[in-house]
Parts: structure tokens; sequence; C-alpha cells
């Protein structure tokens, strides 16, 4: 089991329960440290108290009192809790240290680390690495924000096993040493903009990622992306480009063939996972596979057999020649640009969720496919604006996700796609997106 030795601070507040913040107390607290932990929405009867409690650690729940910094030299924050929270903002007035859980995962791996994020794509491209060494004969976890937390991965990692990490901007914002061998920053789009407010203090969260990097570290990044392009200029990682549109010195295709470098690794047409946008997410893992010692053989394995990831552009079934597409995880308008753009035939996209302020316009150019839409959540008022604007005629409210797939097969054809993809986070109705997307898939499971 591995040791949290690089950590000087004694006295911790763990700032926020859920998995990773009681992963993070307990870890704390075996390694010798004094934790205190904070929760708002936590009860104080919440059997995981009492676990806490037995652990020799301090729990206060139910509000969140400034004296819980008392005699605290750093704080391990929760990714999701903004900076404005009470707590927060104060320790940041008192100079105190805030860091995420992800910085201690960091600190206590002594094996390589492969770390992605962007603003798309993160998921799918951190399974494909992650399938494409493991299908290489090396050892390699997956972690991170795809739901295996970091520090309890990282605790028990064998020597010389790979780590795999999908990181948010949120996880991000919080490190300090934090260092993967090889980062991958796969696309820049404004996401998130009620957490970061701008689009420059998001970007700059995801530069993190390559922030601690050395020349001996490598950067794969996509050269077809401006903003990525622009904000990698002064990384002091190795460079690896990745692009769909020209030859590079790292991975690139050509009308036929997928390169890794002059080396030729697949044909496309041979590929499984559909969607341009997912050539993109390809490349990018097909180069930190290769800089991480994957074979062809291996890589070509997982090309050929891997249709996709649960949530993400996810074929669900065909009733009554309809094609039924789950794509759940697309959160903000770009995610749901790809998804239809994947697509030829004639779509009903079911969408809206949480209002974070933004409209929808850059949809549609997107929407030439969509023959209705059907549409739930605070952003279904301005998701109809959009659509009058893009000429589309039949437009249905419905409560939740539930309805919206009744109210689409209604008003469907044969041949039409019914894609959920909202465009929006689930937060107004749903705990998760994956709630969302399962509330959907058995809504179609439903009507078969």
């Amino acid at each position: 089991m591995n040791k949290l030795d690089d950590f000087s601070y004694h006295s911790v507040l763990v700032l926020g329960l859920a998995k990773s913040g009681t992963v993070a107390a307990k870890l704390l607290a075996r390694s010798g440290k004094k934790v205190r932990v904070n929760d708002f929405k936590t009860k104080q009867n919440d059997p995981v108290v009492q676990e806490l409690e037995n652990a020799n650690i301090e729990v206060i729940v139910g509000n969140h009192p400034l004296n819980v910094l008392d005699g605290i030299e750093i704080v391990v924050k929760n990714p999701g809790i903004p900076y404005e929270n009470i707590v927060i903002a104060e320790a940041e007035k008192l100079g105190i240290p805030i860091i995420t859980e992800v910085e201690l995962a960091g600190l206590l791996v002594q094996s390589p680390i492969v770390g992605i994020t962007g603003s798309n794509g993160k998921t799918t491209t951190s399974t494909l690495i992650y399938e494409m060494i493991r299908h290489s004969g090396q050892e390699v976890q997956l972690a991170g924000n795809i739901g295996n937390v970091a520090t309890e991965v990282a605790e028990n990692l064998k020597k010389d096993e790979v780590m795999v990490m999908e990181l948010s901007s949120f996880q991000l914002l919080g490190i300090e040493k934090f260092k993967p061998n090889i980062s991958v920053l796969l696309n820049l789009f404004e996401a998130h903009l009620d957490y970061h407010k701008t689009f420059e203090h998001y970007s700059h969260a995801k530069a993190n990622i390559f922030r601690n990097q050395t020349k001996d570290d490598y950067l794969v990044y996509n050269a077809d992306d401006d903003d990525v392009s622009e904000l990698v200029q002064f990384a002091h990682a190795t460079k690896v480009p990745f692009s769909t549109k020209k030859q590079t010195s790292g991975a690139w295709c050509d009308d036929d063939n997928l390169y890794f470098m002059s080396e030729k690794i697949i044909e496309l047409r041979k590929i499984a996972l559909v969607g341009k946008h997912n050539l993109e997410n390809i490349l990018a893992a097909v180069s930190a596979a290769k800089l991480q010692g994957a074979t062809i053989e291996g890589i070509t394995q997982v090309l050929t057999t891997f249709t996709g990831v649960k949530h993400r552009l996810q074929f669900v079934d065909s009733i009554d020649d309809r094609l039924f597409y789950n794509d759940s995880k697309a959160t903000n308008i770009l995610a749901t640009s790809k998804a239809l753009a994947a697509f030829n035939q004639p779509t009903i996209l079911l969408a809206g969720g949480l209002d974070r302020g933004n409209d929808f316009d850059e949809l549609i150019p997107y929407l030439s496919n969509v023959k209705a839409m059907v549409l739930f959540g605070e952003t279904a008022p301005k998701l109809e604006k959009t659509a009058q604007m893009a000429g589309i005629n039949s437009i249905h409210f419905v409560d939740n996700v539930k309805h919206a797939v009744q109210s689409a097969y209604n008003i469907s054809e044969k041949d039409d796609v019914i894609l959920l993809s909202p465009a929006c986070a689930s937060w107004d109705q749903y705990r998760t997106f994956e709630e969302r997307g399962d509330m959907f898939m058995n809504a179609v499971h439903t009507l078969k």
C-alpha cells in the first residue's frame, strides 16, 4: 500500500464529503494527520459520520461555521464546491492552501500517470487509453473524474502499474505539485462558466495539467483547436500534436489510414467507434498509448471492437426501425453539436437541463437534420427560441426525460434517430448525467 509521505501538512480540513471526500479523509487519518471534515448537506445521523468518527476524524455537518478553519494548515476541497463558498473564501483570505484530492493521489503514485482533460471527450479518450495499454500487456488502472476515486486507486497501485486519470477543470484547479508523465489536452470550449466565471480562468485551470511537467514528460494536444494550440505554447513538456486535418509529428490521418508519426496504425474503415469527434479522441488516445509503450496489436484490437462508453453517444436500441441513442454526457453545446454531426438521417433531439446563463445559438448550424425537438428542464424556453430560429416547427415540451422518450416516439417515423443529447448539465432535475441517461434507457426499453 502506497504511503502519503511527501505531505508536510499536519492539520487538514476536508471540505465536502461525497465519495472522494470520505476516501481522502480516511487516507489522511491513516497517514497520521489530524483531520476535520465539514459538509453542509450530510445529516448527523448519516452512517458515514459514525464511520469517520470511528476513524478518529472530527466531523462537522449541517452548516459551514468559519471556526472549522481554526488550527487548519490546508484545505482539501471537493471539486464541485465553488470558491465563493464561505469557508473557501475565508481560507483564501487567511492564506491557507486549497487543494483537491487529485493532489493527494499524485503524491501517492510512484509509477507512470497519464492525465486526460478537455471540454469534451475525456471519458471516451481515457477509456480508450486504458484499454489500449491493458491490451498491450501492461498493468493499468483507471481513475479520477471517470468514477473511481483517484486517491483510492493510487493508494493501492502496484509498482510500475500505469494510472490513467480523467481530470476535470474543477479537480485541476486544486493542485500544487501534481504532474502526469503524459498529459492530454483534447479541446477547449466555453464550459462551466458559472463556476470559473471567464473562459480565460477555465482555460488556465485546464492548463494546470501540464503546469508542472518538464521536457522529460509529454503533452499530447489538439493541433486543430486554436485555443489549445495557443495555451500550450509555453508548456515545458515535449509536445506531441494530433490532427484530423494535416500531417503532424504526432498522430494524424488521411482519407484512408491513421498514423502515429510515420507509422501506420490502422485503416479508418476498420475503426468501430463512429463520429468525426471520436476520431479526434482516437488520435489523442493512440498518441498517449504509444508514448506509454502500447503495441500496435493492442491498439488495433481496441479500435476494431470498442463502440463507445455508456451515456456517450451510446446506441441503446432499435424499435420499429427508430434508432435510439443516449448521449446524456453531452452537458454543453459543443458535445451536442458533435453528436448531431454524427448523423445524416432525420433526427428528433431531446434536450434541456440546468440553465447556466448561456443561449444556444451556436447549435443552429448543426440542426439541419433535426425534424423535431422535445424539450425539458430549465433551459426549455431558450432551446425553443433556438429551434424556431433554425426553422424547426415541431417543438414539444415535457416534464422529464422519461416523458420525452414517449413524446419523441409518438412523432417519429421509420429510420428516424431519437437522440438524447441535452446540451446542459443535469442538476436541475437529476443528481447526475448518469441518472438522466439511465432514465432515458429505461424508458426506451419500456417502449419495447
